[in-house]
């Protein structure tokens, strides 16, 4: 069977710390694709500071630098917000796939908020990405958060170093986050 990496977020927008997780994740797991799920709604309340389709347009970008990697629109089709219930959904629709979720060490204190995360554990397969700044051990991805790079671009500052090239410019001829 298939085994296909979750890579889920707001993606608001996506930045180099994303590409890096997932090549990351491509080079070294033994997954045949990579899916980026942006967030539909944030299931605490959390309003995203850029509209859903205009973040699945920035993944793709995103994924077009990437092998093996799409979006997958999965919380929209789904309406499912929480891990537990989109995984719950995508065994149903993809009974022949294996699952794995990509979890960054920043969420570390955070799995005991989640809703039935031992489900979780039982659905798909955790890999662990070591976020900078959290965690020991194994290759850190450089600490860039989407709320650094939103503060950035309405500043008039340069993101340049931290959003890739490609979903830069998107956002720049969107007009976004200004």
């Amino acid at each position: 069977m298939p085994e296909i990496a979750l890579f889920g977020g707001s993606f608001d927008p996506p930045h180099v710390g994303h590409l890096l997780a997932a090549a990351y994740v491509l080079a070294t797991e033994p997954v045949d694709e990579l899916w980026l799920v942006p967030v539909f709604e944030h299931p605490l309340g959390k309003k995203a500071a850029a509209p859903f389709e205009h973040r699945v347009d920035l993944c793709e970008k995103l994924a077009k630098s990437l092998p093996r990697t799409r979006v997958s629109r999965a919380e929209q089709e789904s309406g499912q917000g929480r891990t537990v219930d989109l995984l719950e959904w995508l065994h149903r629709k993809h009974p022949q796939t294996r699952w794995a979720l990509m979890l960054g060490t920043d969420l570390d204190a955070e799995k005991p908020q989640w809703k039935r995360f031992e489900r979780v554990e039982q659905l798909a397969r955790i890999i662990t990405v070591r976020r900078g700044g959290y965690g020991e051990g194994g290759v850190a991805i450089p600490e860039i958060s989407s709320t650094q790079v939103r503060a950035l671009l309405k500043s008039g500052g340069d993101a340049s170093q931290l959003v890739p090239r490609t979903v830069l410019e998107a956002i720049r001829d969107a007009g976004t986050y200004r």
